[in-house]
């Protein structure tokens, strides 16, 4: 059985939207935001005290991206995997690891030091700074997708997981009236995918089962 420890609209959507794509079973765990602070007994199972946290027998993982090429790669008749002997699997990886290091990352920094840091400790230059970082970055999704419905392949695949994600954040941060017209148009197919949909109705319930807010509660790693 596979478990995943989530937070509302955190890093750890990743994964519950590519198990949502899979249609695999799963136990999610809900957590409040950050449970480094709010549920401390998680850092006996994760001592980073960060989400995600997905484990199936001795599989441990913390790395949502990598999580997205995991599920993929051990579920390969799904169709969201591109193996090594696909042409397109260097854009694949590609995309992997730019959904986190370099679409996420500036966001995590906008967060914390324009909301979350106490007033005396906020830094405008910094939110400033780095939401260009974002927005320039993001170019590279607005050129791919501009000729093409998906970002690789020629197809749906956790790629655009990984980095759909990274624009649901943006979205929460309100930087989405700042995209250009393709990466609108990319947003919007995303969102009209079932197991996009499901996964933020299998969040919010959860939520509200296990008793945790279901308000969103973008991730952060200070």
């Amino acid at each position: 059985m596979l478990h995943l420890h989530h937070c509302i609209s955190a890093r750890s959507f990743r994964p519950l939207w590519m198990l949502e794509e899979l249609q695999l079973p799963y136990q999610l765990h809900m957590l409040p935001f950050p449970p480094r602070a709010l549920a401390r007994s998680f850092l006996e199972l994760n001592p980073l005290g960060t989400v995600p946290l997905l484990t199936q027998g001795d599989v441990r993982m913390t790395e949502s991206a990598a999580m997205c090429q995991y599920l993929a790669a051990t579920h390969p008749d799904a169709g969201l995997d591109v193996p090594p002997t696909d042409p397109a699997y260097g854009a694949y990886l590609n995309w992997l690891h730019m959904s986190d290091a370099t679409l996420t990352f500036p966001q995590t920094l906008v967060l914390r030091y324009g909301q979350f840091e106490p007033a005396e400790r906020q830094q405008p230059q910094v939110v400033e700074d780095y939401t260009r970082w974002f927005l320039a970055r993001l170019r590279a999704v607005e050129s791919a997708t501009a000729h093409s419905d998906w970002l690789c392949a020629g197809r749906f695949t956790a790629a655009d997981v990984a980095v759909g994600y990274a624009l649901l954040l943006a979205q929460h941060l309100g930087l989405h009236t700042q995209w250009g017209s393709a990466t609108r148009a990319y947003w919007e197919r995303l969102q009209q995918r079932p197991a996009y949909q499901r996964a933020l109705a299998v969040q919010h319930q959860a939520a509200l089962d296990q008793g945790v807010s279901p308000q969103p509660s973008p991730d952060i790693r200070p």
